[in-house]
């Protein structure tokens, strides 16, 4: 099929769609803004790269909340398990952590990347960096700002994979919204995912705790329909707030309850090792000589920015108060203010909405254009649930490309 395919944004979603478009001898542009690819996917595995996650295909689908239902056939094109067989395949290994997460062997980004570049120029992929997409010139030719100018550019399909809003540096920065909305391509606003909230701390308590985790603590919330959402782990003191692997965990809730009332409540059991009826117990035993603070740590374990907590959300004669003190150790109340910046948080939720989409990601208002990964309405919670989809997306929309222009031909 003499055919040419524009894709436009080199992080994995992107990447799959050229890997899965090339592979059937089609002709595959890619196109980035920035001086290489795969930025934000480098970053993401500095601290290990978790490329996706080994638990039950149900339950893995139920991780994108509201978006299951979409996402749960662009899934089933490239699970967990067929991801680990694809990168075994460009001689990387996986194994699968103790919390199921999913990693190469050696817990990095670069050398999977590096395999993935050089099997998709072998098989002749054209890249050209520093193509910001700026649209469409006239009806159909892409319009791209480059070093030399704009350069105007015809292709037989188009596929968008251009990210989320958070880590603009990174390439990812929101700024197709408009443009396709232009389009009549239906689109939500970009709010951040996987964030960190503000806080309103003591000069005291951001001085002295800044930097600390908070460990072994169950935090919880109410969604904004009123179930009870519960997560134990830790997370960290930020100058701004909280952020951390458990507060990202509840942050979809959190974000929500925040947009529809403008305040949210986010509460934390100190000591969940121990029920209200033994903390109080211990709390009430006469400590003699020892000051409250020794007591709480020997008594409850309740020491350093645990303390610091108590501290913050207590006046003096409460925290003198064993039942008070007792009630508060099982729930404190966090108030949080407002989310971090979307520049700073992993992920982003909104974007172009599944309802603008046929089944395969193209446009149901501009043919051939498809759509896929981060820039697509949905969100998941970090555990290798965003690589995954992302991953998976960009299989789905090359496989649509290959249906649509297959269709093209023999009409």
């Amino acid at each position: 099929m003499n055919a040419r395919v524009a894709v436009i944004g080199g992080g994995p979603a992107g990447l799959m769609a050229a890997e899965t478009i090339v592979a059937q001898g089609i002709a595959v542009d890619l196109y980035d803004a920035m001086p290489s690819v795969g930025r934000k996917f480098l970053l993401a595995g500095k601290g290990g790269m978790n490329l996706t996650h080994a638990e039950p295909a149900a339950q893995f689908v139920q991780r994108y909340g509201s978006r299951s239902e979409q996402l749960a056939p662009i899934l089933a094109r490239l699970d967990a398990d067929a991801l680990r067989l694809w990168a075994k395949e460009l001689g990387i290994e996986t194994f699968v952590g103790s919390s199921q997460r999913v990693f190469p062997i050696d817990m990095k980004a670069a050398p999977l990347l590096r395999a993935w570049l050089k099997r998709l120029r072998d098989r002749g992929v054209q890249f050209h960096m520093r193509h910001r997409w700026l649209g469409w010139h006239g009806n159909d030719a892409l319009r791209f700002a480059t070093p030399d100018g704009e350069h105007y550019i015809h292709v037989d399909a188009v596929v968008l994979a251009l990210g989320g809003g958070s880590w603009a540096r990174l390439g990812s920065d929101g700024k197709w919204l408009p443009v396709l909305q232009a389009q009549g391509i239906i689109s939500t606003p970009l709010k951040p995912a996987n964030c960190g909230f503000d806080v309103a701390w003591s000069e005291h308590f951001r001085t002295r705790f800044a930097g600390e985790p908070v460990k072994s603590v169950v935090a919880s919330c109410h969604g904004v329909h009123g179930a009870l959402l519960a997560r134990q782990g830790e997370f960290v003191i930020a100058e701004s707030g909280v952020e951390g692997s458990l507060i990202y965990a509840l942050s979809s809730a959190l974000r929500d309850r925040l947009d529809a009332e403008g305040h949210v409540t986010l509460m934390l059991d100190l000591a969940p090792g121990k029920s209200a009826e033994r903390v109080l117990e211990e709390v009430s035993h006469p400590r003699g000589a020892r000051s409250l603070s020794s007591h709480l740590q020997s008594k409850v374990g309740i020491a350093g920015v645990k303390a610091g907590l108590l501290r913050e959300v207590l006046g003096k004669d409460e925290f003198s108060n064993p039942t008070r003190l007792a009630a508060t150790i099982k729930a404190l109340p966090l108030t949080l203010h407002a989310t971090r910046p979307l520049d700073e948080a992993i992920s982003s939720a909104g974007g172009v909405c599944f309802e603008s989409l046929t089944g395969s990601l193209m446009s149901k208002t501009k043919p051939g254009l498809f759509c896929a990964g981060e820039m697509l309405d949905w969100e998941a919670p970090t555990g290798g649930y965003l690589l995954t989809a992302c991953f998976a997306s960009g299989r789905v929309a090359g496989e649509g490309v290959l249906h649509w222009l297959q269709q093209r031909t023999a009409g």
